[in-house]
Parts: structure tokens; C-alpha cells; sequence
């Protein structure tokens, strides 16, 4: 069958070219070194060809002397560099050891100054979950994904969404979670609206049913209960200190300084809110013809109070949801019997509603100088986020010191964006002239681009 270079004539040619190849470039490296060495040993300058050749030598060996100088001098200088980078790298460690400690004090300190049912890190989150109680721990704590990972959520778990302020206040929270799983919640509405109000919100849900009135009866129908009192077994009246509607109702004729002191009155002055236009009360009607008919639809009402305004709207057939506090008095529970839509979250509370939403926002006093005004700009760019393109967002009443007006809040309005309707300004005076208090009434519009 023949041999194999029979076989495969070219890779024994191919076999002999490489050996002779490499056998050349091997002499031409020997060849290229023995010229480099004679080159780098000859002398740095030429010398006469009548110097005789011990002065060839001394000078060859000379110039070795000096380069084997020079080699020592850089050898010297490189571990003197070698020296000062292992000093610089020891007071680098030291300096990250210095900032290590100061950082513990700091912490160590800001723990110190926690009361002790409080203490917490930096982000209010208690430093062990072995002190709560098992309810409370089912509230709070995340839970697993019954079907594993959601690509949705991107995770294999969920956390009770709860207000990180809840856990800055740790005993407060864990009497709140005790109660009899399955039975009556205790009467604890005040308790648990004060946790709301120090940014506890939202609440974690319980496992416990709200304790019923006694003798409910079916509401007033609609549209008659817009301008209805409900009757009072429609509620629990434990918390309040009015104890009936007609207290409530009466309370506009006694001293004392109450929020929305004749709100709950549907035939004083709640009877003619919004129903004129002058100066810095402006009337529905009048808000309406800004925009095309019909293109105002839904909306919410910020510290809507009792809720009339959004009973105004409604008979406008125009939906409005009031949010409200139960500031010694039941008002979620008489926006309701009125037929419609309370909600029952702070003016701190992210507004819970999607972008580019809503057609109208209303605010009358709640929004003012009582909050601080990092607080209200987020609130006022949240009002923004949730309103379409187009939307009205009318500010009713706010109220500032007269240098305030200027300096801080028309800035701020300016900064955020909306489009000024309307804009006036009055005194008020309702606690002297001497105050220097002023109210804005404005009619902004969120830009349509």
C-alpha cells in the first residue's frame, strides 16, 4: 500500500521546508544576539586607530564601571519606591480602620438616642424580629410566592405594604396587632388614626371584624341622601365625643376651636359652598366652563371634610373621591351615607392613584403653611403626576404669612409647572388683622404637553 511519505509526498516536503526554516531562523537569532552583545560591550565613542590597546581596555572596562554604578543608583531608588508604596498602604489601612470606628460611634450613638421601644437603624427597621409577637410577624414580614418566582414581580416573595414609620414605633404597632384572631377588633379607632397621622400608613391589615352598630338600617337612597343626616345607629360613636348627628350639628353654636366645626350642618352653610363666584371663592359652574363640557368626569378632593364638594359634583354627574380624617368626628363614615366615595389616607400619603388619571383635584385649607414645605412640594408633584393632561387642580383657601406667599410658595407653584387660570390673594382675618395671614385661591392646569 506504499510507505506513508508514498502516501502523503507533500507533508514530507512540507516536514522538510519547516526543518530547514527553523534551522534558519536559529542561526539568524545566534547571529542577531552575538551582534548585540558585541554592539552594547563595544566602546560609546570611536577611538583612533593609533591609540594603543591598553588604552582600548581601560577604557572598555571604565565604562562597564559606570553602567554597573548606574544599575546600583536605579536598583537603590526602586526599593526606596518599593518602601514608600508599603508606608502609603499601611496609612491607607489605617486611615480605613479610623473610618470604620468613627462610623460605629455614630451608629452607636444614634442608637443611643432612641428610646428603647424605638430603636432601630438608620431606615426604622428594628434590629431583631425575634420581640414580635407571631400576628405581627404574619402583618409585616414578607411572604412566599405560593407559585415560586413571578417574573412580573421580579422576586419569590411579598411584603405587606405598611408605612416604614410603623416600625419606628414598635410598641404602639404590637398593641395594635393584639386582639382575638377571628373576633371583635377592639375599639381603637382614634389609637390607630394617631399612628396614621406620625406616618405609620398605610396600617397593616388584622384578622378581627369591626365592631357593628346596633340597630343599622338601610341608608337614605340616592340622590336624596346627598342633603341627608343619617340616622345615628348608623355608626359606632365610642370614639367621639359627640355621641349623636345633632351633636355635631350643634356644635357651630359653642366656643372652642373644632376642625370643620359646622361641616356636618347640610342645611347651614355647606347648603351654599361653591354655589357663587367672587374673589377668592370660586363657583363650580364658573371652574367648569374652563374646560370642554363633559371632559370633567372623575376626581379627588383632598380634606374634603364632610363631603360637599363632591357631593356638588355629583349632582354635576361628575364622581369625586373625598379623602378625610376622623377628627372627632365621623366623617368617612357621613361621606358614605351621603353616597359617596370616601377614603381614609393622609395628606402625607402617596396619592393612590395612577399617572395621567384623573380630570380634576380639589384641596380647601388642608393644603397651607402647616406642613412643611419639602412635604407639601412632593404632595403638589403628586397632585401634578396624577392629573391628565389638561386637568384642573384647584386650590381653595390656602393659607401663609404674608412674606411667605411671595419668598416660598410662588416659587414652588412655578417650579412644579402647572398653568395659572386664576390667581387671587386676600387677607384673612378671622384672627386679627395684626396676623399678617393671607389665602390663595388659584385654578392651575396641568400643561396638555
Amino acid at each position: 500500500m506504499g510507505s506513508e511519505a508514498d502516501r502523503y509526498p507533500k507533508r514530507q516536503f512540507f516536514h522538510n521546508n519547516n526543518l530547514f526554516f527553523t534551522l534558519k531562523m536559529l542561526f539568524l537569532l545566534i547571529f542577531t544576539n552575538l551582534v548585540t552583545i558585541f554592539i552594547f560591550s563595544s566602546l560609546p565613542f570611536s577611538l583612533s586607530s593609533s591609540d594603543p590597546p591598553h588604552t582600548h581596555l581601560f577604557l572598555h572596562q571604565e565604562t562597564i564601571s559606570h553602567l554597573l554604578q548606574e544599575l546600583n543608583s536605579t536598583k537603590s531608588k526602586l526599593f526606596d519606591s518599593y518602601s514608600l508604596i508599603a508606608d502609603l498602604h499601611h496609612k491607607i489601612n489605617s486611615t480605613n480602620f479610623l473610618v470604620r470606628d468613627l462610623v460605629i460611634d455614630i451608629i452607636r450613638e444614634r442608637k443611643l438616642s432612641l428610646p428603647v421601644d424605638e430603636e432601630a437603624d438608620f431606615f426604622g427597621i428594628p434590629p431583631t424580629t425575634a420581640s414580635l409577637s407571631d400576628e405581627l410577624k404574619l402583618a409585616i414580614l414578607p411572604h412566599k410566592l405560593p407559585l415560586g418566582y413571578s417574573p412580573r414581580m421580579a422576586s419569590d416573595e411579598i411584603y405587606p405594604p405598611i408605612g416604614a414609620a410603623c416600625l419606628r414605633f414598635q410598641k404602639e404597632l404590637a398593641q395594635y396587632m393584639t386582639y382575638d384572631i377571628g373576633g371583635e377588633c377592639p375599639m381603637d379607632d382614634l389609637f390607630a388614626q394617631k399612628l396614621l397621622l406620625k406616618g405609620c400608613e398605610p396600617l397593616p391589615r388584622r384578622r378581627c371584624h369591626p365592631k357593628s352598630p346596633i340597630g343599622y338600617v338601610e341608608p337614605t337612597p340616592f340622590p336624596d341622601s346627598l342633603w341627608a343626616t343619617p340616622p345615628d345607629t348608623s355608626i359606632i360613636w365610642d370614639p367621639y365625643t359627640c355621641k349623636s348627628y345633632q351633636c355635631l350639628i350643634d356644635r357651630k353654636n359653642f366656643p372652642g376651636t373644632v376642625d370643620c366645626k359646622d361641616c356636618f350642618d347640610l342645611q347651614g352653610r355647606e347648603k351654599r359652598r361653591w354655589l357663587y363666584d367672587r374673589g377668592l371663592d370660586y363657583g363650580l359652574d364658573q371652574v367648569l366652563q374652563t374646560k370642554p363640557a363633559g371632559t370633567i368626569r372623575i376626581g379627588l378632593d383632598i380634606g374634603g371634610g364632610s363631603g360637599t364638594f363632591a357631593a356638588r359634583m355629583r349632582e354635576r354627574n361628575i364622581t369625586i373621591i373625598t379623602s378625610s380624617m376622623n377628627l372627632d368626628g365621623p366623617f368617612n363614615s357621613f361621606i358614605a351615607s351621603r353616597g359617596l366615595i370616601p377614603i381614609h389616607i393622609s395628606v402625607s400619603q402617596r396619592l393612590p392613584f395612577f399617572e395621567s388619571t384623573l380630570d380634576i383635584v380639589h384641596s380647601m385649607h388642608i393644603l397651607s403653611n402647616w406642613i412643611p414645605d419639602a412635604m407639601l412640594e412632593f404632595a403638589l408633584y403628586d397632585i401634578y403626576r396624577v392629573l391628565r393632561p389638561g386637568g384642573l387642580f384647584w386650590l381653595d383657601h390656602f393659607f401663609c404669612q404674608g412674606p411667605q406667599l411671595n419668598q416660598t410658595y410662588a416659587p414652588m407653584f412655578d417650579r412644579i409647572g402647572f398653568t395659572k387660570l386664576r390667581w387671587n390673594v386676600g387677607k384673612k382675618v378671622d384672627r386679627g388683622v395684626d396676623k399678617n395671614e393671607w389665602y390663595l385661591s388659584a385654578l392651575l392646569e396641568k400643561p396638555m404637553t
